[in-house]
């Protein structure tokens, strides 16, 4: 007997019932964004693999390891998305939309790392990702903070913490990395497994080591800070001196280095630790570089990106109470005439009403299988016809969560009966 087919490890489905809490996450990040000014871009989910290779950079962990890269029929090395930026900067080369213009555009979707999956770490994972083109001052970089403290408050999460920190320019940070390897070398039997591999290939990602042992190491370690360039210290001071008039409390965080070549100056990550190990919810910072490195002309950038998984676990763990998806009503129809009519006026309450959910049952059944069918949808009415109703020109209405006398009401007065019962006014 053949095995029952199941989805590829680390890709997983979205259920029903849990469809509710990914629509109010996305429908609360939309309504955010546009409160902002900002318009959505989609892009396709497979790119050319150098498009990766020279953004991300070639000797990231992503680009090494994670990658799901593969050739077409034409012998193209193809790659499925690992993050939004690339792809974005991408199009708005391909389109002309950055040469001398201000751009704030997000997008949404899927993107693909093959790492061992784990709780809040999945190789098919879905991300928010907020850009902006054409805009170099710290006041931009403040605003992307205070849009994200706005959305944790209207989804209502839990505290979050934010870290900060200013890479520099990309001469800066050669200096500090030349300074830094010299140091690690000289300790590298001290390094974690991790840490060792890095010093040769991305020795900046030591500095996020979750090592405790690594992490004392580093307290004598040079430090990315002595090494800032004025114009980028200017620009991180102002940026905190924007948070600071906001009321956004922030935490320097002299290790925060981010895990892609092309940031540079400002960095930033939105941290929980109600998520265990994967306590980072939304991450970015500036990467001025990327668009002339990509081939447009030289274009300042911000961005950041936020996974929805992790936003949906953090909801769940703090009990976020989310919009109710069950239907309004129930239409309980027995009969012929009452099945054609039941249809005819769940479509005149839909028109009436757009935002009333109504559910009509098919398929037949008794009266009591029916209600049963309509007590488990959720619905808090049902509406009753028999063909008898439909002579009469009336439907019964009949409350399912509290105990109430069912009603009568004729085919005339139903619109407003039900938009009363919802508090909606007629």
């Amino acid at each position: 007997m053949s095995q029952t087919l199941q989805a590829i490890r680390g890709m997983n489905d979205i259920l029903p019932e849990h469809s509710p809490s990914w629509q109010f996450v996305e429908d609360s990040v939309r309504a955010t964004l546009e409160a902002y000014g900002f318009r959505e871009i989609r892009m396709p989910i497979v790119e050319k693999t150098e498009l990766f290779r020279r953004s991300i950079g070639e000797v990231t962990d992503i680009v090494e390891k994670e990658m799901y890269t593969f050739e077409d029929r034409n012998g193209d090395s193809l790659t499925l998305r690992p993050e939004g930026t690339a792809g974005c900067v991408r199009a708005c080369i391909q389109h002309s939309l950055v040469s001398n213009q201000v751009q704030r555009l997000w997008y949404t979707g899927p993107m693909f790392r093959h790492e061992r999956p784990q709780k809040g770490r999945y190789r098919q994972f879905h991300q928010i990702g907020v850009e902006v083109f054409g805009l170099e001052g710290p006041d931009v970089d403040a605003e992307l903070l205070m849009l994200t403290a706005r959305l944790w408050k209207r989804l209502g999460l839990p505290r979050m913490s934010l870290q900060v920190n200013s890479l520099g320019t990309s001469e800066a940070r050669a200096r500090f990395r030349e300074d830094l390897v010299a140091y690690l070398r000289a300790h590298s039997d001290e390094l974690d497994e991790d840490s060792q591999r890095r010093l040769d290939t991305n020795p900046l990602r030591i500095l996020d080591s979750k090592d405790p042992h690594t992490q004392a190491l580093l307290d004598d370690a040079p430090r990315l800070s002595e090494y800032i360039d004025a114009d980028s210290r200017a620009h991180f001071d102002a940026l905190c001196g924007f948070l600071d008039a906001a009321a956004i409390e922030y935490q320097v965080n002299p290790r925060l280095v981010r895990g892609l070549d092309y940031y540079g100056r400002t960095v930033f990550e939105w941290v929980t630790d109600q998520l265990g190990a994967q306590g980072t919810v939304c991450a970015g910072g500036r990467y001025d570089g990327l668009v002339e490195y990509l081939g447009g002309r030289r274009t300042p950038a911000v961005g950041l990106a936020m996974g929805l998984e992790r936003l949906i676990a953090l909801l769940e763990s703090a009990g976020v109470e989310v919009p109710d998806a069950s239907p309004h009503l129930y239409i309980v129809a027995m009969g012929e005439l009452a099945q054609q009519q039941g249809l005819l006026l769940a479509e005149r309450l839909r028109d009436a009403m757009p935002r009333l959910r109504v559910l009509t049952h098919c398929g037949g059944g008794s009266f009591k299988s029916q209600f049963k069918k309509a007590d488990r949808s959720g619905a808090q009415y049902a509406l009753v016809i028999g063909d008898d109703e439909v002579r009469k020109r009336e439907v019964g209405i009949k409350a399912l969560r509290e105990q109430k006398e069912q009603e009568s009401v004729s085919f005339d007065a139903l619109d407003g009966t039900v938009s009363r019962l919802f508090g909606w006014g007629q």
